[in-house]
């Protein structure tokens, strides 16, 4: 680790609560930490990480309307050698799974004393990753939806989609296929990986292949060549 502080900046949608942690890790731990802001808005998440030169952001998950997953992904999108310690007022295993597939590199849920966050925030900027005890084992004994469970929650639409990126296609493809603009069509790639838990084209490939999305008795594979 750097012979620095290390700078944080906290994204949460309760102002209150991120200027009581910034109170509280300034108070307890000032010669570790600086926290370079705060934002209340997902947005301004990624301007908020480059403008502060960020080591660590602390990102609340229950973050209106996009989702504290959307500003991980979006940080490490920009700025990959950020590290991500994602916060939640609950432990739904599905947030924690959707946070970790979007780059997180640790989880903690709210109940946490806030005063423990030091020995976190240090670890992860070692390059570690952290997770709660519990939360571990959950997550190792869980098994992700049923391949129908998922599938009776995506329209037609969404699976046609998902089947063109199983196949590769570029984004120009998808719009023409689906008779929308390529701005449309990237912003319904980001949506569909959102709702499937993929962190890429890639991720997605791979699930469909689990989900039997290209098995030839599947009518959007044939749809797809």
């Amino acid at each position: 680790m750097k012979d620095r502080r290390l700078v944080i900046v906290i994204v949460d949608d309760h102002e209150l609560f991120a200027r009581g942690l910034a109170l509280l890790l300034s108070t307890n731990a000032g010669d570790r930490f600086e926290v370079g802001g705060l934002t209340t808005h997902v947005e301004e998440a990624p301007a908020l990480v480059e403008s502060c030169g960020a080591d660590l952001a602390i990102v609340d998950l229950a973050m209106p309307p996009l989702g504290g997953t959307a500003a991980i992904r979006q940080i490490k999108r920009r700025f990959p050698g950020t590290r991500v310690l994602a916060l939640s007022g609950s432990d739904d295993l599905d947030l924690a799974e959707q946070a970790l597939r979007a780059g997180a590199d640790g989880y903690l849920t709210k109940s946490a004393d806030p005063e423990v966050l030091v020995a976190p925030l240090l670890t992860v900027a070692a390059g570690f990753r952290v997770l709660e005890g519990e939360l571990l084992d959950l997550l190792l004994t869980a098994t992700r939806k049923p391949p129908e469970a998922l599938l009776e929650e995506l329209g037609s639409q969404d699976l046609r989609l998902w089947t063109f990126l199983a196949r590769g296609l570029e984004t120009n493809d998808i719009a023409n296929r689906m008779l929308v603009s390529e701005r449309t069509a990237k912003r319904m790639v980001a949506s569909l990986l959102n709702k499937i838990g993929a962190a890429n084209r890639v991720e997605a490939a791979g699930l469909a292949g689990t989900y039997g999305l290209l098995d030839s008795t599947s009518k959007f594979a044939e749809d797809a060549t």
